[in-house]
């Protein structure tokens, strides 16, 4: 059978683009090996945020008392926790299969191989199309540390199911999903480790702002080793022997899990990419242009198979883009402000150009830096919580780069990048009414600072 588009990977980027051009009336094939929604809604980015949030929750309870409100007693009941994760994931996973069936693309769950560019085979069965676009995501990496394949460590899959608290873990690598998992546990109690490499943790976020993350949950009990690398593992009826090497010295500790988190890497082996000749880049990954498409016509790829940017919400552009490509629509990739966030208590998010970026790069700027106490209702809401806003400026006047460490900056950086993606100036962004009181006039504040 012959379609307009087949889409291999049904993650965000996969089920976006399959969502669009079915709507759009396009035929449309998506083959996905696992399960809808990808590595983001099954096993990251949904179920993260619901354990991050039911520890938020217990957070607020411990400390209820600072707002007048007496919680006699809080206590996480971690199965609980579990199954309203779980649930959590089937709602939104059985939410993407109707928007699919809704708009009739046809979905085939199995291991899609490519033939050429327009011949896929799954099951021992071959399908054409006019179009391919290949959205395979990314995979977990496992550093070759010497002793690793003897001991029983987790990935972000093994913690996400953890029903029985660890009294102590090691948390190897400071990123993102590290600094999750770790703020995750430290809430409910288990004594963490984190490991990094790096002289900071969140390397590419604002490192001004990284470091006080980490002083804040320092305080908090989780201990820190920089500049430190894993160079053993064991383990016996004791725990996991933990060796490591830190300025010259080698020393070790023993706890009870440890969960490996030192990034991930695009899927681009096992489903005949090869046969396709794609140009790559110089770090292996295929070249693409302004609307995602490769070096062969009629070819997209999207996702975290670019090796730009493993965020969901860029994929979720990029399959938008190549969809309008295919639809004979004018659109184009832009990454001039695609936000990070780090889902820990408080939050931390950043979108555009970094300081150590712009000082890399040789670039001028102007930087604003005001304390989240410039808004009201972030103090109204974050009793004895200090919080922090920088805003930087071109030259120019166009604002370049923001980064917030304070409850919500999840949510208020949105504001910051369309400011930045529309590249307003300060005074343009001056011009927009934000309500009062809401989080976000700490922008305006940080502005009118300048």
């Amino acid at each position: 059978m012959k379609y307009q588009l087949i889409i291999i990977g049904g993650g965000p980027a996969g089920y976006t683009a399959a969502e669009t051009a079915g709507k759009a009336g396009l035929s449309v094939l998506l083959i996905e090996r696992n399960n809808l929604g990808g590595v983001c809604l099954n096993e990251g980015c949904i179920p993260t945020k619901t354990l991050l949030y039911s520890a938020k929750t217990l957070d607020s309870a411990r400390h209820a008392a600072k707002y007048g409100v007496v919680v006699p007693e809080s206590f996480i009941d971690l199965p609980k926790v579990i199954a309203r994760k779980n649930k959590v994931v089937r709602k939104l996973v059985l939410g993407i299969k109707a928007k699919l069936t809704n708009n009739h693309v046809t979905v085939l769950p199995g291991e899609a191989f490519i033939v050429d560019s327009h011949h896929v085979r799954c099951a021992d069965e071959v399908f054409e199309c006019d179009n391919l676009m290949v959205c395979t995501g990314s995979e977990t990496i496992i550093p070759p540390i010497e002793g690793i394949k003897s001991v029983d460590y987790w990935t972000h899959r093994e913690a996400l199911n953890c029903s029985q608290l660890p009294s102590s873990m090691v948390v190897v690598g400071g990123g993102v999903i590290g600094m999750e998992f770790a703020a995750y546990f430290n809430s409910l109690g288990t004594k963490v480790t984190v490991v990094e490499m790096q002289d900071e943790i969140l390397g590419g976020m604002d490192k001004e702002l990284s470091s006080l993350l980490r002083a804040d949950y320092a305080k908090r009990g989780v201990k820190f080793l920089l500049n430190t690398a894993v160079t053993a593992l064991a383990q016996d009826e004791e725990g996991i022997t933990v060796t490591y090497q830190t300025g010259g010295a080698e020393e070790c500790l023993v706890v009870d899990k440890l969960l490996m988190s030192v990034g991930r890497r695009p899927v681009n082996q096992g489903f005949g990419l090869d046969n396709l000749g794609l140009e790559l880049t110089e770090r292996g990954f295929p070249v693409v242009d302004a609307q995602m498409q490769s070096s062969l016509p009629g070819v997209y790829i999207c996702g975290d198979l670019t090796g730009f940017s493993l965020l969901a919400h860029t994929a979720v552009r990029e399959a938008e883009v190549a969809v309008h490509h295919i639809l004979g629509k004018v659109d184009m990739m832009s990454y001039r402000a695609i936000p990070g966030v780090i889902y820990t208590n408080p939050e931390f998010a950043g979108v555009g150009a970094t300081e150590e970026s712009l000082t890399t790069k040789g670039i001028k700027y102007k930087c604003i830096k005001i304390p989240m106490a410039y808004s009201g209702r972030f103090v109204a809401e974050n009793e004895g919580v200090n919080g922090f806003c920088k805003v930087l400026v071109a030259d120019d006047d166009t604002v370049i780069g923001a980064h917030v460490l304070g409850n919500p900056a999840s949510e208020i950086i949105t504001l910051a990048g369309m400011a930045i993606e529309q590249q307003l100036s300060v005074y343009q962004w001056m011009r927009v009414v934000v309500p009062h009181p809401t989080v976000g006039e700490i922008f305006r504040e940080a502005l009118a600072a300048l």
